[in-house]
């Protein structure tokens, strides 16, 4: 089995070492990091690409595995072509970018206000989004807005995606305060707005 060796490399580095395995036609490697980030954003590409994963902690570096053949892979495939539904050729299929905690220019309160009626309104509407994107100052909604969680969670039950950026968070030092969302890199990211077939930006 390869081994990839990507202690110290920042996300979504190991993330798009392990991409790129899979696109060159493994079918089994190991790959090595040292935090519990980069170990869930490297399931989360294993379940989308179809893999099973094992992780296992020693002495402070996370060894994951991917392969084809394991005990996970019926539950892995079985969400991997649920997935593949998302092809983006459907116009309902749409993804929200949020990249601060206001909506518009001009009165911040005003602002943060629209943001949170802008939620509350989607929650009410049949045409869903796919996922919602937060960055930069957007992630404080996942955060510190209680009326923006609220609204969230209520999406998340619909299953709406909530990708919240990590490196945002530990910019502002609040990602031990998520309260909802999952905590997800720039790879993501950038994913869901190619899948999709359409971006809104708030």
């Amino acid at each position: 089995m390869k081994l990839i060796d990507a202690v110290g490399k920042a996300c979504p580095i190991p993330v798009i070492m392990a991409k790129k395995e899979i696109e060159e036609g493994a079918t089994e490697f190991l790959i090595v990091v040292d935090n519990k980030m980069a170990v869930e954003n490297l399931k989360r590409l294993a379940n989308n690409q179809g893999f099973g994963i094992q992780a296992e902690e020693k002495a402070g570096k996370f060894y994951v595995s991917f392969g084809k053949d394991c005990e996970q892979c019926e539950e892995v495939l079985e969400q991997f072509e649920k997935e593949q539904k998302y092809n983006g050729e459907d116009k309902k299929d749409y993804v929200i970018f949020v990249g601060k905690d206001y909506v518009g220019e001009g009165d911040h309160t005003l602002g943060r206000s629209l943001i949170q009626m802008f939620l509350y309104t989607l929650t009410q509407s049949e045409e869903l989004p796919k996922a919602i994107l937060f960055m930069n100052g957007g992630v404080k909604l996942a955060v510190e807005d209680e009326q923006c969680i609220e609204h969230l969670l209520h999406l998340s039950e619909k299953e709406v995606e909530i990708f919240v950026c990590g490196t945002c968070l530990n910019y502002y030092g609040i990602a031990d305060k998520l309260k909802v969302g999952t905590v997800s890199n720039m790879y993501d990211i950038v994913e869901q707005m190619q899948k999709a077939g359409k971006v809104i930006t708030i």
